[in-house]
Order: C-alpha cells, then structure tokens, then sequence
C-alpha cells in the first residue's frame, strides 16, 4: 500500500509564506505526476499545481507567480512553497500522486490533507 505523508500547513498571516511537504512511501515502481489541490469550505475541491517526471509544472492561474511546486525524486517527495499568501489561500491542501505500484500497475493516490489558514 502506497501512503502520501504530508506536512507543513498551519496558520500564516496574509503575505506570509508555508511550504508544504508530502513524501510517498510503498512499493512504487515510478512516479509520472505529483501535485496538490486545495479545499475551503463549500467550494470543489481544485488543482493548485503539478509536475510531472519530465519537469513540467502547471498552476492554476490564482496561485501563478506566487507559488512554485518541486520534487526530489530521489524521496519521492513534492514540496509547495507559498509566498504571498492571501486570506483565500485557507483551505485543506491534498497532496495527489499519479504512480505505478508494484502488482497493480498505474494508481492514484492522495495524502490526508493539511490545513492552511491564512488570517490575521
């Protein structure tokens, strides 16, 4: 069993900065993407950033410039640093990874969740 372990939300003030981990573990062959979504109360739940094995990143377009996502392949871990944070950065962020596991091929796994509040 794959696990995504993440760490690194609390509380910041507006313009303040977080940078959030998340470490997968388990029999993983290799991993294609690893990501975070964020979740605030009453709203879906939406893709903040990804990257994927090739280095390619995307964000969405309320985090760009302000957010920056990597990986350490070597841990298989992905790190989001937050800058600039604003009041409707709160959510839940989820740490998501798109990997093939041994004896079950291509999965996809999510991490727990960490809470980000951004307030003064």
């Amino acid at each position: 069993q794959v696990q995504l372990v993440e760490s690194g939300g609390g509380l910041v003030q507006p313009g303040g900065s977080l940078r959030l981990s998340c470490a997968a573990s388990g029999r993983i062959y290799s991993i294609y993407s690893m990501g975070w979504y964020r979740q605030a109360p009453g709203k879906q739940r939406e893709l903040v950033a990804q990257g994927n094995s090739n280095g390619i990143t995307n964000y969405s377009d309320s985090v760009k410039g302000r957010f920056t996502i990597s990986r350490d392949n070597t841990k298989n871990t992905v790190y989001l640093q937050m800058n600039s944070l604003k009041p409707e950065d709160t959510a839940v962020y989820y740490c998501t990874a798109h990997l093939v596991e041994a004896d079950y091929g291509r999965r996809d796994y999510w991490g727990q969740g960490t809470q980000v509040t951004v307030s003064s």
